[in-house]
């Protein structure tokens, strides 16, 4: 099939985009900066310009018969008035652009759409979440909330829908482990806050091979969580995180001091929710490392 892929040089782009090849799939990339993402892509590989805060000429899809949106703007930077507006609308309103480019082009039969476990809230304690779960109320359930409702659009035009709600990916080259490798490496990490939240992580091979798998089995419509099948409490997130480095463990990062820090954002670090891979696991994913430590152990030894 020819996928045209969103956010491709990104944290999981990269990764899906060789995975993709490795099949046999034709890829297409949308980018802001199309010879910049093509630069750091195997050959073969086209593209063509996509800025989520423009219209999406619907040939940019380049006769595509699957879509696999990715792109948006960080959500881990401090939410200011003028952050939180671009974390929103990179989403909302660069869905709705692929979405209208999707229906007037008339090639794309599947489309998979990325959204966050952040829909679920940051307040449900140890309450286990699935796909049926309700959604949350504070800022980054509304995005996920909206940007999911745009990718559902996509149905309209009769396109084979899903939306992938991604979890804490671990990977040392990014996202969280990236940063807190640092700290855990100098015997300074620890559990931050109460430690009692909920971490619902990833690895990273897992989620990129979750979205192929969403993508090439169309009977999986409708909402599908990307997150290992045992969500942990932070501080045992953290000890397993010391263990595995050879390191201690114990140096508490105190909530208030994370708010100082990042703000509003810090809500996401602090409250976490206890997310379970319902649906997937239904559909017959089989995800490669679904206990911590092993998972820590392919990525950091």
């Amino acid at each position: 099939m020819k996928v045209a892929v969103t956010g491709a040089s990104g944290f999981l782009g990269t990764g899906l985009v060789q995975r993709l090849l490795d099949q046999g799939h034709q890829v297409h990339v949308l980018a802001r900066n199309v010879e910049r993402a093509l630069s750091g892509l195997p050959a073969g590989v086209t593209g063509a310009r996509y800025d989520t805060n423009e219209p999406l000429p619907p040939e940019s899809l380049a006769g595509a018969d699957t879509v696999i949106h990715l792109a948006g703007e960080p959500v881990a930077q401090r939410w200011t008035h003028e952050g939180k507006h671009r974390i929103h609308d990179s989403r909302v309103r660069g869905t709705r652009a692929v979405v209208a480019a999707m229906r007037e082009a008339g090639t794309v039969k599947r489309f998979v759409s990325a959204s966050a476990i952040g829909f679920y809230g940051g307040t449900r304690g140890a309450e286990p979440l699935t796909e049926d779960s309700t959604p949350g109320d504070d800022f980054l359930a509304r995005v996920c909330v909206d940007w999911e409702a745009e990718a559902m659009q996509a149905r309209d035009a009769n396109i084979s829908t899903a939306v992938v709600r991604m979890g804490v990916v671990l990977h040392p080259d990014g996202g969280a482990l990236h940063k807190m490798l640092p700290p855990f490496r100098m015997g300074a990490g620890g559990p931050v806050g109460s430690g009692e939240q909920y971490v619902s992580w990833v690895h990273r091979d897992d989620a990129q091979d979750l979205l192929l798998f969403t993508a090439v089995h169309t009977e999986v419509e409708g909402l599908v969580n990307a997150t290992a099948p045992t969500p942990v409490p932070n501080t045992f997130f953290a000890h397993t995180l010391g263990h595995v480095l050879g390191r201690p463990s114990v140096v508490r990062v105190p909530g208030f001091m994370l708010k100082a820090t990042l703000g509003e954002m810090a809500k996401v670090v602090l409250e976490g929710q206890r997310v379970l891979p319902a649906r997937a696991q239904k559909a017959g994913f089989v995800f490669r490392h679904p206990e911590l430590e092993g998972a820590l152990r392919d990525l950091l030894t």
